[in-house]
């Protein structure tokens, strides 16, 4: 079941959402050779109590920490460590809280230094996708016209899209209906109505799209080792369009 917010659920949601994108901006200034993945972890955490809220992932399925960090080849839900950052690396931060008992989720990947060209064309290539399936977010249009923008724009640039991990509707709970797959024919799922809120996050590699899941449980990685990137915004469908509640 779909579950459409009022506008004062969309509000709380915002709250959230503003504290999300924050939480990004905070390290955002950290991200530099030498720092910890753990140290930014820390900071993370301390920043989301300190503004009133709780961080959505800590515990979440088992979850150890409060933002997922994903080095390089590593896609997703990448648990933070005592490995120290290294120039030219780039660093997925998915990060999530909770206000009043909803909740905000956003994704950026970021570069560590100087990074390789390859590496910076992949972070323009996927945050552009993002912003292509955001602005097929319009009343009545369907979930696959997010799905087959996103698609479009990154294998147009070369890209391959992951298929085993989607983005999904956002509430009350961090995961509800409906899912928003990265790929896929336009005209396509439920369609889109006023109060429905989703967080799209395209993630895209450089090589093929196969991942596996490391032995932790958790890190997920591209099979062939190579790059991957990550971006991610909580949107609210409104009757004028789309409203996005995780930028600042």
């Amino acid at each position: 079941m779909i579950i459409r917010k009022s506008a004062r659920e969309i509000d709380t949601m915002r709250k959230a959402g503003q504290i999300v994108a924050q939480t990004h901006a905070v390290l955002a200034e950290k991200i530099k050779p030498g720092i910890t993945t753990q140290e930014i972890d820390q900071i993370a955490e301390e920043f989301i109590r300190a503004q009133g809220a709780k961080p959505a992932f800590k515990g979440y399925q088992g979850f150890p920490n409060t933002v997922c960090i994903a080095i390089n080849e590593q896609v997703v839900h990448g648990i933070p460590s005592e490995y120290r950052l290294e120039e030219g690396d780039i660093i997925g931060l998915d990060i999530g809280a909770v206000v009043d008992g909803y909740y905000g989720d956003a994704a950026q990947t970021l570069a560590v230094g100087q990074v390789s060209q390859e590496a910076e064309r992949l972070l323009t290539v996927t945050k552009e996708a993002l912003f292509k399936g955001i602005e097929q977010v319009k009343v009545d249009n369907r979930i696959s016209d997010i799905s087959n923008a996103v698609q479009q724009h990154a294998e147009q640039a070369g890209y391959s899209v992951v298929r085993r991990f989607v983005g999904h509707g956002i509430g009350r709970n961090m995961h509800e209906e409906p899912q928003v797959p990265n790929f896929g024919s336009p005209g396509r799922g439920p369609r889109l109505k006023e109060g429905m809120v989703l967080a799209i996050e395209p993630m895209i590699n450089v090589g093929g799209c196969e991942v596996e899941t490391l032995d932790d449980g958790w890190t997920v990685v591209t099979c062939d080792g190579k790059l991957s990137a990550h971006f991610e915004h909580t949107v609210a469908v409104t009757e004028s369009g789309f409203r996005i509640l995780t930028q600042p």
